[in-house]
């Protein structure tokens, strides 16, 4: 199928772009999950804002302890970027399971976490390592824990007037390791469920899960136990407890058991 008709607007700038945004007006980053919807007709905006001529948000940098990456920064750039793979591995992991190479080669890291897809891989790896993601809007700017910006499948807290411009990683403790695991029913698929895991000495644990729910989310009863000195498969059980349907509660117990796992190594 054909997209509706829309207007087309390209901004340089972040400047540019934010007076361009609002209500029935939709952003283009990648496009990798936007021109399908389009292409089906399930959006339909009056005006198409397309920020991939805005390079000053596409970078990856640490900053006093802070990784900081650019929203439209390529998946690709964030898999290949040796910073990430030596300092947060959990993002290495967790992009490198991202769809196809062709596919991390269009679509960006912003692009990712604004969708919201409960079954995407860099929200949920995001999420067990305590991002923040910085908003900005003509009328100022905010920063929103993943608790507080992801509310639901394919939905956030992003206003019509927002741009998502940086997402903001904090240093992992001393001595942390990280586990990754999903099962997809083909390579590059959309997984069913998964699980990250970020665990370091000293009792910091930080367990998120993918497709347990609308949202990913934070599985802190496992994070207390792995405190305490739980095994993987104690942790695991607990991270997926509150998970209903009983297969995917008992895929997630053993996703998680092996990303905790694959973290105490």
């Amino acid at each position: 199928m054909k997209p509706p008709r829309f207007e087309y607007r390209a901004p340089a700038s972040v400047e540019e772009a934010l007076p361009l945004l609002g209500l029935d007006r939709t952003v283009l980053a990648g496009g990798q999950s936007l021109v399908p919807l389009l292409n089906l007709r399930l959006a339909q905006p009056e005006v198409v804002v397309d920020i991939n001529g805005i390079t000053e948000l596409d970078y990856i940098g640490a900053d006093d302890g802070l990784l900081r990456i650019g929203a439209m920064t390529r998946q690709v750039t964030l898999e290949r970027s040796e910073l990430v793979r030596r300092r947060w591995p959990l993002l290495h992991k967790a992009v490198r399971l991202v769809g196809h190479p062709q596919i991390r080669s269009r679509g960006t890291v912003g692009g990712s976490v604004a969708h919201a897809d409960p079954a995407a891989e860099l929200p949920v790896a995001l999420t067990a390592l305590g991002a923040r993601f910085h908003l900005h809007s003509p009328g100022g700017a905010r920063v929103l824990s993943a608790s507080e910006l992801f509310l639901g499948p394919l939905y956030t807290a992003r206003e019509p007037d927002e741009l998502l411009v940086e997402i903001e990683v904090p240093e992992q403790p001393e001595g942390a390791s990280t586990g990754f695991a999903e099962h997809a029913r083909t390579h590059g698929d959309f997984a069913t469920a998964g699980a990250a895991a970020v665990v370091a000495p000293g009792g910091h644990a930080g367990v998120a899960l993918l497709g347990a729910g609308p949202v990913p989310a934070r599985a802190e009863a496992a994070e207390r136990a792995l405190a305490d000195g739980a095994e993987p498969h104690e942790a695991a059980v607990l991270a997926a407890e509150d998970v209903e349907d009983e297969y995917r509660r008992a895929l997630c117990t053993e996703l998680a058991r092996r990303a905790i796992a694959e973290a105490l190594l």
